[in-house]
């Protein structure tokens, strides 16, 4: 199997915004506009439009109303960006953990 440099690029910045959401509440503004910074540079260097677009028009809404309720919307929709630019082969990595069908002790599978 051949490394995908294009994938890990991506892997990184759905890591990136996962971890912005995970941290809501709990990060600065400033750390919050960094963060953003970073992977709009990122999408920019490889040309991933959407990515970029939604990353400055984010950084714009954070600088008039700070980091309020529209954040975990931007960032739900640059995860969706993200996730759209992988192959197909690879969505299955994108999958969040909720999503994942689970099967719970004494469960049966019947056909």
């Amino acid at each position: 199997m051949r490394h995908d440099p294009m994938l890990a690029i991506l892997a990184d910045l759905l890591r990136r915004v996962d971890g912005l959401a995970g941290e809501r509440g709990h990060v600065s503004v400033a750390r919050l506009r960094d963060e953003i910074d970073r992977i709009r540079h990122i999408a920019r260097a490889f040309h991933l439009d959407g990515v970029e677009s939604l990353a400055g028009t984010l950084q714009s809404a954070l600088s008039l109303q700070g980091a309020g309720p529209v954040v975990m919307s931007y960032l739900d929709l640059m995860r969706d960006a993200i996730s759209a630019e992988m192959p197909a082969a690879a969505e299955v990595l994108a999958m969040p953990v909720a999503a994942r069908p689970a099967v719970g002790p004494g469960a049966r599978l019947t056909a």
